[in-house]
């Protein structure tokens, strides 16, 4: 793999980065997204759904050997499907994920893994899984990991700020608002009306924005996030308000975004992006994002079909996925259906590892 198939995922990182929520009233396109990184800081509590499916994926290597045996994975990731249902709460903070993973092809399987977190803990149920013999009297318990101790357990110091929602929040805000204020709203930014967004049944929105990147703007797209919203951001991360909760270095920072704008970096840059539509074709790729009457972001859906090649390897990729997140109970109260494990549904890190040590598989 060469540096055009990092150029290739740089542009789905812009993409991904633009995942936002809504805004406060109806506006131009692109003054809504804008408006709606800073309405997420209010989100103090929700429930979540999100999904995520693979409609296809097919890597051919150019070897018969290795693409056998590429196949057989591939076959069970085309189609897979994961879901993630959620409740969240800022105080006390509470989370609780149910991930749901579901793999096709001739090895289908299914399994769930229910997670708990607090300011300070972290628990995992430990799920049943096919074709993985995991010993019976740890299935089903939450495995109770003390955030605090794992951190000195690995000779660093538990980062509080880590868990702070609202600095994230914060952070994210600027970031969003820096990235989508250096895109033009007529080549990037469209609004459809609501009964064409194809939104799910009790979804209800005044407005839906979509940013959309094809083939005709994705080279201007890199462009613009390398050379103009990349250095910005990094200014950023290196603000003293964040320095408790990225834990990053002033130097690392300051090396990058000079190593970033050096002129033999731009060269490179230049250089991998003159032929990036021989080795990257955007079939689709946009994401929508639906406002609803309280200026909270209740919907968003992305679709990504995508073909990456590299001659010189011989190695080509086609990707399609679609995946969408929704938001409900925005800023009520919450119910919480597992609750903080106790008692006997709980064991200790270290009693997993001696169930494992004990089987002998561990």
């Amino acid at each position: 793999m060469n540096k055009k198939w990092g150029l290739s995922a740089a542009a789905l990182l812009l993409t991904a980065a633009v995942i936002l929520p809504g805004c406060a009233k109806k506006e131009a396109p692109k003054e809504a997204l804008t408006a709606a990184a800073s309405k997420v800081a209010a989100m103090t509590s929700y429930e979540m759904k999100t999904k995520l499916t693979v409609n296809d994926l097919t890597i051919d290597t150019g070897t018969s050997e290795a693409d056998a045996t590429t196949g057989q994975i591939l076959s069970m990731l085309k189609n897979a499907e994961l879901t993630v249902d959620g409740v969240y709460q800022a105080e006390p903070m509470q989370t609780e994920l149910t991930m749901v993973l579901n793999l096709k092809g001739d090895m289908a399987m299914s399994f769930t893994v229910p997670m708990v977190m607090t300011a300070e803990k972290l628990y995992v149920k430990v799920p049943s899984i096919p074709f993985l013999p995991l010993p019976e009297t740890i299935v089903g318990k939450f495995v109770e990991v003390d955030l605090k101790e794992l951190a000195e357990q690995e000779g660093a110091e538990f980062n509080p700020s880590a868990m702070d929602t609202q600095k994230v929040q914060k952070l994210s805000n600027e970031v969003v608002s820096t990235l989508l204020g250096e895109y033009d709203e007529e080549k990037y930014f469209n609004e459809i009306k609501p009964k064409e967004a194809g939104l799910p049944e009790g979804v209800e929105a005044k407005q839906v924005v979509q940013f959309q990147v094809t083939n005709d703007n994705v080279k201007e797209a890199l462009t613009i996030l390398v050379n103009n919203a990349l250095p910005k951001i990094i200014d950023i991360l290196g603000k003293d308000e964040y320095k408790e909760l990225l834990k990053i270095d002033a130097a690392d920072l300051a090396k990058a975004k000079e190593e970033l704008q050096s002129s033999e970096a731009r060269a490179e840059f230049d250089k991998d992006l003159a032929d990036l539509n021989t080795h990257l074709t955007i079939n689709q790729f946009h994401l929508n994002t639906a406002i609803n009457d309280d200026n909270f972001p209740v919907y968003q859906d992305v679709l990504m079909d995508i073909k990456v090649n590299d001659p010189e390897q011989g190695e080509n990729v086609a990707l399609s996925l679609t995946a969408s997140n929704q938001y409900s109970k925005i800023n009520e109260k919450q119910t919480f259906q597992i609750g903080i494990p106790q008692g006997e549904d709980v064991i200790t890190l270290e009693e997993l590892q001696q169930q494992f040590g004990a089987t002998g598989t561990y």
